[in-house]
């Protein structure tokens, strides 16, 4: 009987170690599976015979120990490795590799299948699935206005390829700069003339001088003198403003005679209007001009030297922003803030279009700033233009965020600069490319430069993954011992990340497999050699009948 027992025993050791090798066999074929993990075998002993049973001492003999012989081995457990896998780049957007406990989600004819395989394409209807069986990627669907929803509720990852995103209007620019404190006004102030009037013309002679004065805005007009001789050291004085090209304003500036008369000794000027010589102020609200006309630097004398300077000539402070801004067509608009000084730590803004983009109004106002250079007032608060597209798009309001306290515009010693933050408008545009991030979220990238979010995918963890089961194609299912799966949002409620461009490679060590087939080997040598031995003494049982 002893001898049968010896040959069971063998052919369990020989039967179990043939389980091992089929693990590792199996391993090693998988050493370049995506998303593989591992699984080793251990073993135990199986029911044990009684020869005797143990004794419990006595006051006058010992105890004694039970004896069994064991009646072979067992598979105890086929537990698999979940530890990391490294990292293979590969640049594929829909390569995905997790990084942490958790797995995909898939779903396949209504089934719900689990995989640590990120080998994922986008199939011909937008589902991220799995091209080997067509398992869908599970996860949410962003809304239209790429909200992910909240909550943990499974569906297919679905992108629309032909994605569009309708034109947004602008409704609000932000602005961002400074403007120099040190910077002069804008407007022309002084508009000084010197030289000499040549005395020995014939009466009804006209000695010109004109140079560019500007106006608050910094527009460019000219202002043009005339001195026509009426006598004997007199003459008329006409002053006028002209366009920047020298043409008659409209409406007209109506221009100005005054008779000026000249000391016939020394060539001074004696009289204007009747006067003594002063400073003549030039005001025109309805065009922002307001300078002073100083003449009395001009003589009469042998030579026509007459010349005219406007604020030693220096030009007008302009500091201008653009920004491009869209209708309710996308037809993009190119608008242009200016701010010009109008005084200390007080400036006028203006914005402008080109004549062809439509109308603005409501397109002025102006800035002051507080002796540190914050925002002190803003007029109107807060600035809304009315823009009016040509081509017959919507009329809309646009805000103008100028910025409150030392926040947007400022004004601080430095250069001027002025330019726009942000703008919320865009042009329609068609899906261009697709990213994924380590928290899941799919986002599109479209042809205006905007991108929106579109899915998030989901992973699920559980309690005990050692006990899924395996249904190949690197997919597994829940089995009894699992527990129930637990949905959640990559990076924030879990320990797992998604690295995109890359597949986690099968964590067997080759090394480590080798090492075991060796063992493995040698236990299917040694039981082959009891039961060759146990053989052996069954013929010598047998022949003693002979």
């Amino acid at each position: 009987m002893s001898l049968i027992n010896s040959l069971f025993a063998g052919v369990s050791g020989i039967r179990n170690h043939q389980s091992m090798l089929d693990v590792i066999g199996n391993n090693i074929a998988n050493v370049n599976s995506i998303g593989y993990k591992g699984s080793r075998v251990t073993f135990s002993d199986t029911f044990n015979q009684f020869i005797r049973y143990g004794t419990n001492p006595t006051d006058t003999a010992g105890g004694t120990n039970t004896f069994q012989v064991g009646l072979g081995m067992k598979l105890n457990s086929v537990d698999r490795n979940w530890n990391q896998g490294t990292f293979e780049r590969t640049g594929i957007t829909t390569d995905l590799a997790l990084q942490g406990d958790g797995l995909f989600v898939m779903k396949k004819n209504g089934e719900t299948f689990y995989s640590r395989a990120g080998a994922f394409i986008f199939d011909a209807n937008g589902q991220l699935v799995n091209p080997q069986n067509g398992a869908i990627v599970q996860g949410k669907v962003a809304t239209e206005d790429g909200t992910i929803p909240p909550g943990n509720n499974l569906e297919n990852i679905l992108i629309d390829q032909n994605l569009r995103l309708p034109a947004v209007p602008t409704t609000n620019v932000t602005w961002d700069g400074n403007l120099d404190a040190k910077s002069a006004l804008t407007r022309s102030q002084a508009y000084v003339q010197a030289g000499t009037l040549k005395d020995n013309v014939a009466v009804g002679n006209v000695q010109s001088s004109e140079a560019s004065v500007f106006d608050e805005d910094g527009n460019e007009y000219v202002f043009k003198t005339e001195y026509e001789k009426t006598g004997n050291n007199a003459y008329n004085l006409t002053y006028q403003l002209l366009d920047s090209e020298g043409n008659a304003l409209d409406p007209a500036f109506t221009p100005v005679t005054v008779p000026v008369t000249f000391d016939a000794n020394s060539g001074e000027m004696l009289t204007v209007s009747g006067n003594p010589p002063d400073v003549i102020p030039i005001v025109d609200t309805s065009l922002g001009i307001d300078f002073n006309y100083d003449l009395t630097a001009v003589e009469e004398g042998a030579n026509t030297t007459l010349s005219s300077v406007v604020d030693g000539n220096r030009k007008p402070t302009i500091v201008a922003g653009t920004v491009s801004i869209f209708d309710s067509l996308g037809n993009a608009h190119t608008m242009t803030l200016k701010f010009t000084k109008i005084g200390d730590n007080s400036w006028k803004w203006v914005t402008e279009m080109p004549a062809d983009s439509g109308t603005l109004s409501g397109n002025e106002g102006t800035i002051s700033f507080n002796t540190d250079g914050s925002i002190a007032a803003i007029a109107p608060n807060p600035p809304v233009l009315t823009f009016s597209p040509a081509g017959g798009a919507a009329e809309e309001n646009i805000e103008l965020n100028l910025g409150s306290g030392f926040e947007g515009v400022r004004q601080a010693n430095g250069s001027s600069v002025v330019s726009a933050a942000s703008q919320n408008g865009s042009a329609s545009a068609s899906l261009a490319n697709i990213s994924i991030d380590q928290y899941g979220y799919i986002e599109g990238v479209f042809t205006n430069g905007q991108s929106r979010k579109l899915a998030q995918i989901l992973v699920a963890t559980f309690p005990n993954r050692n006990a899924l089961t395996s249904v190949g194609e690197n997919m597994f299912t829940v089995s009894a011992n699992a527990g129930e799966p637990y949905i959640s949002d990559p990076g924030e409620t879990s320990n797992t990340t998604i690295q995109s461009g890359a597949l986690e490679q099968s964590n067997v060590d080759l090394s480590e497999e080798f090492t075991r087939m060796i063992v493995s080997q040698r236990g299917f040598q040694a039981n082959s050699r009891v039961i060759t031995v146990s053989d052996t003494l069954l013929q010598e049982i047998t022949n003693l009948v002979r």
